[in-house]
């Protein structure tokens, strides 16, 4: 088979491309870089992204410690007067801790 005929052939083996199927590619290359055009037109080079807190980080810090404080309070009441034997407001005394640490420390039994 010379190279004419198998030409030939080929080209009646492989489909057919219409028109729209040869430009799409091309179409989508120009899309895309109007597109890109224009993102770099609308924000200059020389602009940059600040972001602004809602709340500062210190202030983040310091209701993260104070909402721990609170659990433990919390759970300490909890622990102490309806679990344990004593009244939930003692353990906002002082004396209730000393004596727990008293306890601790081997100094009562």
């Amino acid at each position: 088979m010379t190279d004419e005929k198998r030409n030939k052939v080929d080209e009646l083996e492989t489909p057919t491309r219409t028109r729209a199927t040869r430009t799409q590619p091309l179409r989508n290359e120009q899309r895309q870089r109007k597109r890109n055009s224009e993102s770099e037109q609308a924000t200059p080079k020389n602009q940059f992204w600040v972001q602004i807190r809602l709340l500062p980080i210190w202030l983040r810090v310091v209701l993260v410690l104070l909402l721990l404080l609170g659990v433990a309070i919390l759970g300490a009441t909890i622990g102490y007067g309806y679990i344990g034997d004593g009244q939930p407001a003692d353990v906002l005394k002082k004396e209730t801790w000393t004596h727990i640490l008293d306890i601790l420390n081997g100094k009562e039994s």
